[in-house]
């Protein structure tokens, strides 16, 4: 066991996951996780960018754009556009910036986020703090003027304090002053932090948030896809109904999921706020997947999310029916070598399937292959 109380690491490790498990993680440990939060960010986003090569056979499409690779950073990470750079040299194929808010707000009072090392997860309820749409702008700006591959996706959330019936207002205005700046769009209805979000995940308001988003993705001249992100906490009934829903209003494909309110996994009283995340939710996001893809046939792009901390842990999201994979708590606890390390093994896990491309897996286990 190490200084955090957590699994030491096999003998073989990495280089750079030795350093951070044996120095950096017992420092960044003995910090609050926001704290921590902010200090890990602060230190990134110095970091240029470096574009960093992955085995040709990760190269997949996803709603007409392709990734040099299919591992990507989850909202939540990121929610100001700080450290692009960082993710891109880390060997990320695409970051999922955000949750960005039309106006700056401070989120949830702190505490806010909480650690759970023996479980290696995370709970947090910040509520989307955000710096606001007009300070990524800003940041983007800069990023896209200097010319950039990695591909970048934005999360969009309303403002706390928006009434709702007025939250596809939020999102409408943020497609319309951030749009140009992604390469796809997520728009989030299944934080349970901020109240009443998750009643968005309906087939009759999906439908209509989606429909009401149609002019301003209208009014950017190359027209960006756009995710529904949702919650783990969803029956398979449900998740076919707004699935349908969203395919029928135009959504592009969804992200699955989110955290989740269960807290059996874990030992806590699940009356307690925040989200869980973290290898808990590996299974439970596993199967939001697989009945997405189910609900779907396999028609649209499904990023898989939740409880990612290894190379296996994405091939079976992938089976299972995602295209592309995020991470978020995996990299608190593994470091930032996470992606590389999921990327190597990702490819021999390719070779060991049969398979020619990453391509080919996603959905082979929900179909039965």
């Amino acid at each position: 066991m190490d200084a955090a109380g957590l699994p030491d690491f096999p003998p073989m490790a990495p280089a750079a996951e030795i350093i951070y498990q044996r120095i950096l993680r017992p420092i960044l440990f003995r910090l609050d996780a926001e704290t921590a939060h902010r200090v890990t960010i602060a230190f990134l986003a110095g970091i240029p960018a470096i574009t960093r090569s992955s085995p040709p056979v990760l190269a997949t499409t996803a709603f007409g754009i392709e990734f040099a690779n299919p591992i990507g950073l989850a909202a939540g990470v990121d929610k100001d556009a700080r450290a692009v750079g960082a993710w891109q040299a880390m060997g990320f194929g695409f970051a999922e910036l955000g949750t960005v808010t039309p106006i700056p707000q401070p989120g949830n009072d702190r505490p806010r986020m909480w650690r759970l090392p023996e479980h290696r997860a995370l709970i947090n309820r910040l509520g989307f703090p955000s710096a606001g749409m007009e300070a990524a702008a800003r940041r983007l700006g800069r990023i896209r003027r200097r010319g950039t591959a990695f591909r970048i996706g934005l999360n969009f959330g309303p403002n706390k304090t928006t009434p709702t019936d007025r939250v596809a207002g939020d999102y409408a205005a943020l497609i319309g002053r951030l749009g140009t700046a992604a390469d796809f769009i997520v728009i989030n209805v299944s934080s349970p932090n901020t109240p009443g979000l998750r009643d968005w995940q309906s087939p009759d308001r999906i439908s209509a948030l989606i429909g009401g988003l149609t002019p301003s993705r209208a009014g950017i001249a190359d027209r960006r896809p756009i995710l529904i992100k949702l919650a783990p906490d969803l029956d398979e009934q449900s998740i076919a109904a707004i699935c349908a829903a969203a395919q029928a209003a135009g959504a592009d494909g969804f992200v699955a999921g989110n955290t989740t309110l269960a807290r059996a996994e874990v030992g806590v009283d699940d009356s307690s706020p925040g989200g869980l995340s973290g290898s808990p939710i590996r299974d439970r996001s596993r199967k939001l997947i697989s009945a997405v893809y189910r609900a779907t046939g396999g028609s649209m792009p499904i990023i898989g999310v939740g409880g990612v901390a290894s190379a296996a842990d994405a091939y079976e999201h992938m089976r299972a029916g995602a295209t592309l994979i995020e991470l978020y708590t995996g990299l608190i606890y593994e470091g930032p070598a996470l992606a590389g390390v999921i990327k190597d093994g990702l490819a021999r896990l390719l070779a060991r399937g049969g398979f020619r491309s990453i391509s080919e897996v996603a959905g082979s286990g929900s179909r039965g292959s």
